[in-house]
């Protein structure tokens, strides 16, 4: 008896799935027609992407709904859950509540724009670290640095601590850290380090006219600390973006081993001393 009646409605159905595809190809393509005319600014392409998947979700719940009044017997059934089923309504209210916070979360991360699609991130403690590429209403998804797609919730995401790489300035200062032993020349070793620095391709300079004026070197080399087994020496480099930072920071530490390595300065590690008592006593050092 059920089935014998749906046929009539395949056309009210089809109409209705037609318009909803229609609807939303339009309000793509009218989207993608307003991006265009803008400067691309970043912060307003992510509001326009996280517009798209907000729209085809809204268009496709109306679908359905419409479809399930479109067929009596459908939509006398869901009236008689909507209307007698509240303890059904408290269940899926609560499997739900992840889903409506991720969708909160989208519409606030969205606001805020504490990023935007394109930008460098980390997430969390160095958890997660990549390039935006998208944001829907559930997830933000990074692509990172090994070319894999990270899809984090957005209530996740909205919570964690975010390190931006791209928003307003880019430029990076990186340290180029390197220790020595107290017995090599540190002189020497500090100018080989703002030497190797200096000669980088990637290298930007990044003085203030007053500190040009008055003659500051364009790498800034400091003794960071005298530890237990080596003097920490510091180099301040800077860079138009952290991959540049990234490139800058291995290649000159593949120079300076070179470099230490022909001046004789050594680069120490931990030494520890073990004494094994016996019958007789002897040292070993590791």
């Amino acid at each position: 008896m059920f089935t014998e009646k749906l046929p009539q409605y395949v056309i009210p159905v089809a109409i209705i799935i037609i318009l909803a595809i229609v609807s939303n190809r339009l309000i793509r393509w009218m989207l993608n027609k307003h991006l265009a005319k803008m400067d691309r600014d970043a912060a307003e392409a992510t509001g326009i992407k996280f517009l798209k998947n907000t729209t085809r979700f809204v268009v496709w719940v109306i679908a359905v709904t419409a479809i399930i009044f479109v067929i009596p017997r459908f939509r006398s059934v869901a009236v008689t859950l909507f209307a007698g089923a509240g303890l059904m309504v408290a269940i899926i209210g609560f499997a739900a509540q992840q889903a409506i916070g991720n969708i909160i979360s989208g519409i606030f991360l969205v606001l805020s724009k504490p990023f935007r699609v394109g930008d460098l991130i980390t997430v969390g403690k160095n958890d997660y670290r990549g390039r935006v590429t998208d944001i829907t209403l559930r997830h933000v998804i990074i692509k990172d640095f090994q070319n894999k797609r990270i899809i984090i919730p957005n209530s996740v995401i909205s919570a964690a601590t975010l390190i931006n790489d791209s928003i307003f300035d880019q430029k990076i200062c990186r340290f180029v850290e390197v220790g020595i032993s107290y017995e090599s020349d540190i002189d020497l070793a500090m100018k080989i380090l703002r030497d190797e620095c200096t000669k980088h391709p990637l290298l930007i300079d990044h003085r203030t006219p007053e500190e040009i004026e008055n003659n500051e070197p364009l790498v800034d080399v400091r003794v960071m600390e005298l530890g237990e087994y080596a003097v920490k020496l510091r180099a301040w480099a800077w860079t138009d973006g952290p991959i540049e930072a990234f490139n800058l920071n291995t290649d000159v530490n593949y120079s300076i081993k070179k470099r230490f390595q022909e001046a004789g300065i050594e680069i120490p590690y931990p030494h520890r001393t073990l004494v094994m008592k016996g019958s007789s006593e002897k040292s070993v050092i590791i």
